[in-house]
């Protein structure tokens, strides 16, 4: 098969995958893997953009959906893996779950499987899916797998709203109640430095003011541990909009401000 660099050359069998993979190494280049599925969107693009900028990176991105993009080759995609992989054994990160643990299971271990067969130094993914996020670099690193993980910031839309396929299902007579998720979650930012208790009960204001009733709002160290009283910590809330149901989160900085800055 000829090969040239950034034209988003398509395989579709993982020997042949991993075949480029170990050529990349060879060559002493790094190997950026982008894990997507079966959409792509701008905070996709981003991602896509972040491995692109690692130096002496050659870049493959593995896709499920029916056909592939043509965003791939404008980006510069080197390879794309059109299929998925899905092993018969399940990776099961011991976290105190807020998301669905089988569905996080499959997703980290559809990853772990990505990462092994692309020969891959370096992983790309974006907070969207924050309990995830770190349920992979839990399994990195309890596996000693040889790969850095680079996260991105949430790609967020005009009001605020995340950048997501599942938003595109919102009806449009919710779309004012899904954009009141992301300012629950930047309100509850702006409260930090008040503590854990005005953070949530910000956001429950804020998301009961927008008609929405959260299935959960939570404060988390970024361990997805509990949260600490002062320190950085993640925030993160569950609704049903419409319909569909919307995660979200944001990076806050518990007991930090500028009132605080002499504690």
């Amino acid at each position: 098969m000829t090969f040239t660099p950034g034209t988003a050359t398509v395989v579709t069998d993982p020997a042949q995958l991993a075949t480029y993979g170990r050529a990349f190494r060879k060559t002493g280049k790094r190997v950026t893997l982008v894990p997507l599925g079966e959409g792509i969107h701008a905070g996709h693009i981003s991602m896509i953009r972040a491995a692109k900028s690692l130096l002496g990176s050659m870049v493959m991105v593995t896709y499920s959906g029916a056909d592939v993009p043509a965003d791939f080759a404008r980006e510069g995609v080197d390879v794309v893996f059109h299929g998925s992989f899905d092993p018969a054994v399940r990776i099961t990160p011991q976290l105190d779950h807020l998301e669905d643990p089988g569905a996080i299971a499959g997703a980290v271990t559809r990853t772990v499987a990505a990462i092994n067969a692309t020969h891959a130094t370096d992983v790309v993914v974006g907070e969207k899916d924050f309990e995830e996020l770190v349920a992979l670099q839990h399994a990195v690193t309890a596996l000693r797998m040889e790969v850095q993980l680079h996260s991105l910031p949430t790609v967020r839309a005009s009001g605020g709203i995340a950048m997501s396929l599942r938003n595109e299902h919102v009806a449009p007579e919710s779309q004012d109640a899904a954009l009141a998720i992301g300012a629950a979650l930047t309100a509850g930012a702006h409260v930090a430095e008040d503590g854990p208790e005005r953070i949530l009960q910000t956001v429950s204001g804020v998301l009961e003011a927008g008609g929405v009733t959260p299935e959960y709002v939570e404060l988390r160290s970024l361990a997805f541990g509990p949260a600490p009283s002062v320190g950085d910590a993640r925030l993160l809330v569950a609704a049903t909009v419409g319909g569909v149901r919307l995660i979200d989160n944001v990076g806050v900085p518990v007991g930090v401000g500028f009132r605080n800055l002499d504690a």
